[in-house]
């Protein structure tokens, strides 16, 4: 089931891989006689500026792509290629940015800014009005309270330069023809990567109010900021979307078809506590032992963690949502949940999540882990590392949320 775990994980991530859609959003494409400045930005970057190269070789005047650290393939053609911090904006978020502004700077109403956006842009993408110190800090508590995408991003957009429609902006009076991989449930276009080339629906009550909620402590500098206004309307821009988690699913629904299993959509909607989550799907897993043939779960979304702050663990959601499952799952014959993220990235460590199975919990206390102590100790990590159950595709040049799976596996009859 291992293998049918990684056969479903490696097929849904391929489908997703965004090479053929950025072709599609730019094929016989005309652009104005002036300049085409290529930006890319997020997890996904440097997937989607190689398809652009091939697709528009010199037409591209000059650009610039800005991934995560170990996240890039090589060079691309005269692009300049840049890593950067994730999940917390580092150095080279900020003086990668800045280059993408001076190159973007000064341009007339002739030119085109082809901008190509994915998930992790709102922390590689990024000029604070605030100092770095406090933008860190800020991001920081967000990412420790469980804070969601949307809510981390309403406060963003405040703290830029950059977000919440503030590049668009800065491009005028060229056009913005925006490439959009969605990594946010419903694929609001204000709120992926913050929203850097659209305008923004997020108020100054919102943000206050999210502040309020997840108990944020917000440096005197930040304060004044939550109070400023995005741009509301934006007529330089053109957004096309070129992938999503509801396609995600279907891949990997279309995977585990493929290996014998019946499917069933439960949700692309998946956006609650990412425990809570490995506990539906255990529950699920539980309530349908008595079935006679093979059967698969599939869930998506952007689940949420709320960090232990006297742990020292590593982890990410979807090694959460595997490891909460493993005690409530501990018996079941043939049976396995799986978690995994489509970048290959889960949280701060090089897995991109994690698998359990009946029989993981007991090898969990061969090696003399507790799986309390494991989840107190925010380190779902080297808990399922002990146990053989981390998932690790490594970067794979995509970025739409997560899947998380559970399978029933029944011998038919005509394997007798």
């Amino acid at each position: 089931m291992r293998k049918d775990c990684d056969y479903i994980v490696d097929y849904a991530v391929r489908q997703m891989l965004p090479d053929e859609a950025v072709r599609r959003a730019l094929k016989d494409r005309e652009f104005s006689s002036g300049r085409l400045i290529l930006v890319a930005v997020g997890k996904a970057a440097w997937s989607m500026a190689h398809s652009a190269h091939e697709v528009l070789g010199d037409r591209i005047s000059d650009g610039i792509v800005i991934t995560k650290h170990g996240y890039s393939q090589g060079p691309i053609g005269s692009l300049k290629i840049r890593e950067a911090g994730h999940p917390v904006p580092d150095d080279d978020s900020f003086s990668s940015t800045k280059e993408a502004l001076e190159l973007t700077a000064d341009l007339s109403a002739d030119d085109t800014v082809l901008f190509l956006l994915s998930g992790g842009g709102s922390t590689l993408f990024e000029n604070p009005k605030c100092s770095a110190e406090d933008l860190q800090n800020v991001t920081r508590q967000l990412l420790a309270k469980g804070a969601d995408i949307v809510s981390m991003n309403i406060i963003r957009k405040r703290l830029s330069n950059v977000k919440g429609g503030r590049f668009a902006q800065h491009c005028l009076p060229a056009k913005v023809y925006a490439v959009v991989l969605s990594d946010i449930i419903g694929d609001p276009l204000d709120m992926i990567a913050s929203g850097p080339a659209y305008p923004d629906s997020s108020t100054c009550e919102e943000a206050a109010e999210t502040i309020r909620r997840f108990g944020i402590e917000l440096p005197p500098a930040c304060v004044e900021l939550m109070k400023n206004e995005t741009p509301k309307t934006l007529d330089n821009v053109e957004t096309v979307i070129t992938g999503s988690v509801r396609e995600f699913c279907k891949a990997a629904a279309h995977a585990c078809e493929e290996l014998g299993y019946e499917t069933r959509f439960l949700t692309d909607c998946m956006d609650c506590e990412a425990s809570e989550a490995g506990s539906f799907l255990s529950s699920i897993a539980r309530s349908w032992q008595g079935i006679d043939h093979s059967i698969a779960f599939i869930s998506g979304g952007e689940t949420v963690v709320h960090l232990n702050p006297e742990g020292h663990g590593v982890g990410g959601r979807s090694q959460v949502i595997a490891f909460s499952a493993i005690e409530k799952i501990a018996g079941l014959s043939d049976t396995v949940i799986f978690s995994a993220g489509s970048d290959g990235s889960d949280g701060p460590c090089d897995a991109a999540g994690g698998y359990v199975d009946g029989d993981s919990l007991g090898k969990l206390r061969e090696k003399g882990l507790d799986p309390f102590d494991v989840m107190m100790d925010n380190d779902t990590y080297h808990g399922l590392e002990a146990i053989g159950g981390l998932i690790r595709t490594g970067a794979t040049g995509t970025n739409v949320n997560d899947i998380s799976v559970v399978l029933i596996r029944r011998r038919n009859k005509a394997d007798s």
